[in-house]
């Protein structure tokens, strides 16, 4: 089986490859019977000559390959009919965007994988960059908080050669007193309690959070069940919750009285309730006065989201009374850090970690008979047609909703 490591073809550029020179080195260590070829790039965080020294054939025509790796969406006019295709689509939630996308890849008859829709038996997905978008994502934060009140200038990440020397610009800073907020419990969430810790800021739990001064600053980390509760006044249940929210309302208000400072690192499901809404950013008693939204759902859950903001421009204010975009430093505004894409500031790390989840959970599949299933649930379309799992899809690829 021959696998081809494509290049990147969107635009702004992203940097990021799903295999490093050294993974994909021991991916071919590991699954000899694998043949593993390069698209020539000239924008890939690793050169053509990393990947020439570790062995590999670099090409401008890949064609030939029966399965192609690549991170974000690959154009129509690039998708090769007929291949095996692994990328973000950004599809299963019926993005308008991208209905074109997934129409194409039907009449192409390629068999689509999103790297989102790998994922385990339980559903927890297996592979992807929350992490990396976590550790930028705060850090953005505490960058915007730094510019806006006159504390400290960190540099932006992409100027960074990698992880460590992101952290050794936090050593230099010293932050004030802050209550931070941190909502999530998965990959993106521990991404930006890393930063957190890194900083050494001491960690509460909600109660004392929320009936506590403190003399230096604290983060507190919440789950859906902190930041939701029953309409009915009963004990939720964050398994029901998953499966139907209806039945619960948001519990985000008593958190934004006392917070300076929300890190949004949930994920949101459809039907859930908003965090917080415009008419609750106009209450008196709301806080929070910066916000590093990694979710980035537009005019959805965080109110003051109203578009994503770009790693050029990272930064923009939110007026809650009058609800429009200002200044990030406006007098009375949300300072809002909204950047879609994080990870693409953190190419190298980024692309090594993701690497060494897809050696781990992916490749396996191809070599044994798809023993654990990974293959089969990832697959959004084969022949032509939606898969069984993917067939909700059909009714937008068709124009109907």
């Amino acid at each position: 089986m021959k696998f081809a490591i494509i290049k990147e073809r969107k635009n702004p550029p992203d940097r990021r490859v799903v295999f490093s020179p050294e993974k994909l080195a021991e991916a071919q260590l590991q699954f000899p019977n694998a043949v593993f070829q390069v698209e020539a790039s000239n924008i890939r965080v690793f050169p053509d000559a990393a990947y020439e020294e570790k062995g590999f054939e670099v090409l401008e025509d890949v064609s030939d390959c029966d399965v192609m790796i690549g991170v974000k969406e690959v154009p129509i006019e690039a998708l090769v009919p007929n291949k095996t295709y692994f990328f973000f689509s950004h599809t299963i939630k019926k993005q308008p965007y991208n209905r074109a996308l997934l129409k194409a890849i039907l009449e192409k008859n390629i068999e689509l994988y999103d790297h989102e829709t790998i994922v385990a038996k339980n559903n927890a997905r297996l592979i992807g960059f929350g992490r990396y978008a976590g550790l930028v994502g705060a850090y953005n934060g505490f960058r915007a908080l730094g510019l806006r009140d006159g504390l400290f200038t960190l540099p932006k990440v992409e100027t960074l050669a990698d992880l460590n020397a992101l952290k050794q610009e936090l050593d230099k800073i010293k932050l004030p007193n802050l209550k931070i907020l941190l909502s999530g419990t998965g990959k993106v969430a521990h991404g930006a309690k890393e930063i957190l810790d890194y900083l050494n800021i001491i960690e509460v739990n909600d109660a004392l959070y929320l009936t506590s001064e403190f003399t230096e600053p604290v983060y507190c980390m919440v789950d859906v069940m902190e930041y939701n509760k029953r309409k009915d006044g009963t004990v939720g249940d964050k398994y029901e919750f998953y499966a139907d929210p209806t039945g619960y309302e948001s519990n985000f208000m008593p958190y934004a009285k006392v917070s300076d400072f929300f890190i949004a690192g949930h994920f949101f499901g459809n039907a859930a309730p908003y965090l917080f809404t415009r008419d609750d950013a106009k209450h008196p008693d709301f806080k929070i006065n910066l916000i590093a939204d990694i979710s980035c759902d537009i005019d959805g859950p965080v109110a003051s989201t109203i578009r994503a903001s770009t790693i050029a421009a990272p930064f923009y204010g939110y007026d809650p009374q009058s609800e429009k975009e200002v200044p990030f430093d406006a007098k009375n505004a949300i300072t809002v850090m909204a950047v879609d894409n994080l990870p693409c500031e953190l190419p190298k790390d980024a692309s090594e970690g993701f690497g060494d989840s897809f050696v781990d959970e992916v490749l396996p599949a191809f070599f044994n008979k798809d023993n654990d299933g990974i293959l089969k649930r990832a697959r959004i379309t084969k022949n032509g047609k939606l898969t069984k799992r993917f067939k909700y899809l059909q009714n937008f690829v068709d124009g109907k909703e």
